[in-house]
């Protein structure tokens, strides 16, 4: 006989549930808390790929950046040889991703709330929105989540979160080895890199 599953703990160690973000109230502080968590447990799972597939000389056939990128650099490297417009190409596109997905407009034209207003956090606008037609929509591309049960959804959304939380402490990982060598106990050993991945933070 299968054991009942565990009740989940409500963990929040800085007890950031409790404050109130831009005098917004409780349930606007969890939505963006969770929108956040589950944002860049995204970007994180895709950093992570990212990682291993750059760190280990795999490239697309054609050549991403013009002039050509130096053969066997790693993935830190790679980004501070990019040319400034390839990486303003970039920044652009994720701030276009961002409007469009914070826009109460937008929202409301698929049936949904803003995180901060009762919506689900983690919600992504179909891109049957955009002006200009996007044949695939980003979050769910080959529609697989049609005719799932609630009860599915819930599930694999719990499972995400948790893919996207391992992703966050591996991608930093990764960084932190890189960065210092040995740093990463039982960690891969990477190439070292001299230079600063917290500039653009600075």
């Amino acid at each position: 006989m299968r054991a009942p599953p565990r009740p989940r703990r409500y963990w929040d160690p800085l007890n950031l549930g409790l404050l109130n973000f831009w005098g917004q109230g409780e349930e606007a502080t969890v939505g963006f808390l969770r929108h956040a968590e589950i944002k860049h447990g995204r970007v994180a799972m895709a950093a992570f790929v990212g990682y291993c597939v750059q760190a280990n000389g795999i490239r697309f056939p054609w050549d991403p950046v013009a002039g050509g990128m130096p053969a066997g650099l790693s993935p830190p490297e790679q980004w501070d040889a990019m040319p400034l417009e390839a990486k303003l190409q970039i920044i652009l596109f994720i701030g276009i991703l961002e409007g469009y997905s914070e826009h109460s407009f937008i929202l409301e034209k698929s049936g949904e709330k803003h995180y901060m207003k009762g919506g689900k956090p983690g919600f992504f606008p179909p891109t049957d929105n955009f002006p200009h037609p996007v044949p695939l929509n980003l979050y769910d591309p080959f529609n697989g989540a049609k005719g799932m049960s609630e009860e599915v959804k819930a599930k694999r959304r719990n499972i995400e979160i948790n893919n996207g939380r391992l992703a966050m402490i591996g991608i930093m990982g990764f960084v932190a080895e890189a960065t210092v060598p040995g740093s990463v106990p039982f960690g891969p050993h990477l190439a070292p890199y001299a230079g600063n991945v917290m500039i653009p933070f600075a």
